[in-house]
C-alpha cells in the first residue's frame, strides 16, 4: 500500500513516523520551544536524524479549550517554515483546517494536508466582482493534481470538544464519518491512494472512548484506507498511567513519553500505517523491536 502525495509516493508496507513540528507559542506539549524559523528548521533536522519519515508542521494549537487563530497569524507562522522545509528532501505535511492556508502551503510545495476538520471548514473567498464565495478544504484538495490528505474525526471544536464529548459507541460513528468524507473526496476525482484517515484521539472523546478506538482499531480499517494514529502525549495516556489528575495543563507532558510509545506500538500492531509523534527517536527504536518479532 502506498500514500501518494504531491512529490512522494510513501511506501506503507512498513510503519512510517510522522514527526510533529509545532510552530505555536501555546501548544500544551511543546509550545514556544521553536520561536524562530532557524530554530524550527533545526528541530526538523533533528527529527529527520532521529528517524522521522514525514514532517508535520502546524501553526495553530488545537489542544482542548484552544481559541481559533487568525488567518494572517497562521500564515505568518507557517509559510516561512514550509518554504524551507520542502528543501529537506522528505514529505512535508501541514496541519491546518483553513482553505487559504492549504492553498498557500501547496503553492510552496507542501505534500500533504492534515486536517482536523476533515475538509469541512468553510471560509469566505473574495471573487473578482468584489463579493465573496464560500470555499472549503474539499475544493482546495480536489483542485490539486496530487497532494496527499489526512482526514481526521473531531466531535465539536477544540474550544468545546471536551466539555461535551461524544456519546455512545464511538467506533461505528467515527468509521462512518471518515468513510463518508473519504468517499465525498473520491467523488471529486481525488484517488483513494491519496487519502489517509485518523480517528482523532482526544478530539471530543472520553478516555474510555479513545481506548475503544485503539482496542477496535481493526474496524476502522475495513474501508481499506491507511490509518494514522495520533496518541503522542495525549492526556488519556496520563489518565490511565496514573501520572497526574486535573486539567491538561497540570499534566507533565514529558512523563507521557513511555505511555505514548506504548500506544504507538499497540496502534502499529493493530494496523496503523503512520504514527504521529513528538518523540521520534524513542518511537523508532520501539518499532524496530516490534518489527524484529515479525
Amino acid at each position: 500500500m502506498k500514500w501518494n502525495t504531491a512529490r512522494f509516493s510513501i511506501d506503507l508496507t512498513s510503519p512510517k513516523i510522522m514527526g510533529i513540528v509545532n510552530v505555536t507559542p501555546d501548544s500544551f506539549s511543546d509550545g514556544g520551544q521553536h520561536a524562530s524559523v532557524s530554530a524550527v528548521l533545526r528541530h526538523c533536522e533533528k527529527l529527520l536524524k532521529d528517524g522521522a519519515d514525514i514532517l508535520d508542521i502546524g501553526g495553530e494549537s488545537t489542544r482542548p479549550g484552544a481559541l481559533p487563530l487568525a488567518l494572517d497569524e497562521e500564515l505568518a507562522r507557517v509559510l516561512p517554515v514550509v518554504r524551507e522545509a520542502v528543501k529537506l528532501g522528505v514529505p512535508v505535511s501541514v496541519d491546518t483546517y483553513k482553505p487559504a492556508v492549504m492553498q498557500a502551503v501547496l503553492d510552496l510545495g507542501a505534500d500533504i494536508i492534515n486536517d482536523i476538520w476533515a475538509l469541512r471548514w468553510m471560509e469566505a473567498n473574495p471573487d473578482h466582482n468584489g463579493g465573496s464565495s464560500p470555499t472549503d478544504g474539499m475544493q482546495i484538495v480536489s483542485r490539486h493534481p496530487g497532494c496527499g490528505v489526512c482526514l481526521m474525526h473531531m466531535h465539536g471544536d477544540p474550544l468545546t470538544m471536551q466539555i461535551a464529548p461524544m456519546e455512545g459507541d464511538v467506533v461505528p460513528q467515527v468509521q462512518s464519518f471518515l468513510e463518508r468524507r473519504a468517499q465525498d473526496l473520491q467523488e471529486r476525482w481525488v484517488h483513494k491512494d491519496r487519502i489517509v484517515i485518523d480517528p482523532g484521539i482526544g478530539f471530543g472523546k472520553t478516555v474510555a472512548q479513545n481506548f475503544a478506538l485503539l482496542a477496535r482499531q481493526s474496524e476502522l480499517l475495513a474501508g481499506g484506507y491507511p490509518l494514522l494514529a495520533g496518541w503522542s502525549r495525549k492526556s488519556s495516556l496520563a489518565a490511565v498511567a496514573g501520572l497526574a489528575s486535573g486539567s491538561v495543563t497540570s499534566l507533565g507532558v514529558h512523563e507521557r513519553v513511555v505511555p505514548s510509545i506504548a500506544a504507538a506500538l499497540l496502534a502499529v500492531e493493530r494496523g496503523a500505517a503512520i504514527v504521529r509523534v513528538h518523540d521520534v527517536r524513542e518511537t523508532v527504536q520501539a518499532i524496530k523491536v516490534l518489527s524484529a518479532i515479525k
